[in-house]
């Protein structure tokens, strides 16, 4: 419904709600705590992607630092059992960089360190994440991006997959140029770079 929503920071909750003023009309949006830890002073001007939810009795606002973090929590809250405040919960204590890394490396034991997050939960959120995200894909590769570091493919493909997901260019580049002397496949390669990041 709402791409994103700029605006006056008017009020910042610690647990992750924020109220921006856009053209004298405040809106309450649910931030996860990543997100909430990069945002500006209140007073100051911000911009939050933004997912509408609406049920019978429900209508939130959610707001994202990246679209990398919104698409994670679309996918997140397309698993069953998982609604919005417990995806919320997933990326405010885990960053979509290192989830991504647990659902590569099938980490159930970091998934269940969350807050809310049980063994089972953890389980089936890989098994589901697997299914549905490759980090390699479209989901998480921009087709504006544009690096060319290397003639291998492998290597373009791996750097564009961690810029899609919030690192900078720089250091997604130095992180796979390391990853790629001991990884020649992509999917490989994008693992050690998020492991030696993490």
């Amino acid at each position: 419904m709402y791409a994103f929503i700029s605006g006056i920071i008017d009020y910042i909750d610690p647990n992750g709600l924020v109220v921006i003023d856009n053209n004298g009309i405040g809106y309450n949006v649910n931030v996860s705590l990543n997100t909430l830890s990069g945002l500006p002073s209140k007073g100051e001007k911000t911009k939050l992607y933004t997912y509408t939810y609406i049920k019978e009795d429900a209508f939130s606002l959610f707001g994202f630092a990246s679209m990398s973090e919104k698409s994670m929590f679309i996918k997140l809250i397309d698993i069953s059992g998982v609604g919005p405040k417990m995806a919320l919960g997933i990326l405010s204590g885990i960053t979509t960089t290192a989830l991504a890394l647990a659902v590569a490396n099938s980490d159930v034991k970091s998934l269940s360190s969350i807050k809310g997050v049980g063994k089972k939960t953890a389980e089936r959120i890989i098994l589901e994440l697997k299914e549905k995200v490759d980090i390699t894909s479209s989901d998480f590769v921009s087709s504006t991006t544009s690096i060319n570091i290397s003639s291998s493919k492998e290597i373009n493909d791996a750097i564009e997959a961690l810029v899609a997901l919030g690192i900078t260019k720089n250091d997604a580049i130095k992180a796979v140029q390391k990853a790629s002397e001991t990884a020649k496949d992509t999917n490989a390669i994008i693992t050690l770079a998020l492991r030696s990041m993490a």
